[in-house]
């Protein structure tokens, strides 16, 4: 997608022009700051048997079902590769299944990527294993349930679509078909079918507001072809096989998008691009560009981190008067910016790998719980998309509740 001429542009691997304030601003949301630790030293202490890393379980009442797709955009080309080439996406798919029986549960990434991911962190395959999802491949799909509301995710700066796992599986268990996507070139690495594996290649300095838009590009399509498939085609480039009763239960009518980090801030714009696009919910992330200054009629969400609110965001701030539908803005106290990514579950199990101290681990994922706050945002996503595209009102998002004295409202 073709980026406009804003000037003032930020930098999406610069710190945030808000810092020291906002901590949590988008830079790189892979890093994993390490003390002392290095790969040569890390692989020595690797000689025993892996560590597997694993993920709370969904809390719905349903069977998860999921699948990947390859997915090609003829009518662009890659902006993060030279020559020609055509945009190319992976996404996957997770839903209520209706039987599990017969059906892998899939890993949390391939093998190739998942061994690229570990050895950017300075670990390998023979120290850690990354978690299994509760996702069973290709699984049927549970068409008692009728059409399924659909949910799109984007992760944060460098990040992949795997860190919204523990989030995405759970709303799958609760009723919504989720789609994660991964934005090729500015993810650290995506492995296509064929084992390719496509990695960073966003050029230095690129600015934010052209990486949001060309996210918002990828999200739009991804809805294109989701009316594809529930139109009876697949728009699979390798034509790989779909879940029994997957292109039934494509509801297209009722779509909902949330993100992380700068995947936060891709709804926003893409809610701009795309007004298929229903409700909106921004994980932690500061918005750039042009969008938060326009005004938005459909409902959204602001989640933030323990350290940063409206109060210390000025993009925060700036987008809040222009929300002229539902809007809420909620805060998960003792929390921190990668709270909101499957880091806050897998980090402290390999902590001790990462020569990660106590104190560093708050310093980064703050003092609350890991499965305590993956189950409250878990609770509060699902409350306001029930609310917002289910038409199913809930008390949590009427004020603070006893049961969740955690999360306050900022007014």
């Amino acid at each position: 997608m073709a980026a406009g001429k804003a000037t003032h542009k930020q930098a999406a691997t610069e710190p945030s022009p808000d810092r020291p304030t906002t901590p949590w601003a988008p830079e790189n949301d892979t890093a994993v700051p390490q003390k002392g630790a290095h790969p040569a030293a890390t692989l020595a202490r690797g000689r025993g048997s892996a560590l597997q890393l694993t993920l709370p379980a969904p809390s719905g009442r349903y069977s998860v079902g999921t699948f990947s797709q390859h997915l090609v955009d003829t009518s662009r080309t890659d902006p993060y590769v030279p020559g020609k080439r055509a945009r190319e996406l992976m996404v996957t798919y997770w839903y209520p299944a209706a039987s599990t029986s017969g059906h892998a549960q899939a890993p949390w990434m391939p093998s190739t990527s998942g061994a690229h991911f570990l050895y950017s962190r300075g670990l390998s395959p023979q120290q850690v294993t990354v978690p299994q999802t509760a996702g069973h491949t290709l699984a049927p799909v549970a068409t008692k349930l009728g059409k399924l509301p659909v949910l799109l995710y984007s992760t944060g700066l460098h990040s992949d679509r795997a860190m919204g796992t523990a989030l995405a599986q759970d709303l799958a268990s609760r009723g919504y078909l989720v789609v994660t996507v991964d934005h090729t070139h500015d993810a650290n690495e995506v492995e296509f079918p064929d084992g390719r594996l496509e990695v960073n290649t966003m050029p230095a300095g690129s600015h934010s507001s052209d990486t949001l838009n060309v996210r918002a590009a990828d999200i739009r399509f991804v809805i294109n072809q989701l009316g594809t498939i529930a139109k009876g085609g697949n728009p699979d480039v390798d034509h790989a096989k779909l879940p029994t009763g997957f292109s039934h239960a494509v509801d297209t009518s009722r779509i909902g998008m949330f993100g992380w980090s700068l995947g936060g801030a891709a709804v926003d714009t893409a809610m701009q691009l795309d007004h298929r696009i229903d409700a909106g919910a921004n994980l932690d992330g500061q918005f750039f560009g042009s969008a938060p200054s326009k005004d938005l009629s459909r409902p959204f969400m602001l989640f933030s981190s323990g350290s940063h609110n409206r109060n210390n965001d000025s993009s925060w701030r700036k987008l809040w008067p222009h929300l002229k539908g539902y809007r809420v803005d909620i805060q998960l106290r003792g929390s921190k910016h990668l709270s909101f990514s499957d880091n806050e579950a897998m980090v402290p199990q390999e902590a001790s790998l990462l020569g990660l101290s106590p104190a560093q681990l708050q310093q980064q994922y703050g003092t609350i719980d890991p499965d305590r706050a993956i189950k409250i945002q878990r609770v509060y996503l699902a409350a306001y998309f029930d609310q917002t595209l289910l038409h199913k009102h809930s008390t949590l998002l009427d004020g603070p509740a006893k049961s969740y004295p955690e999360i306050s409202f900022v007014r």
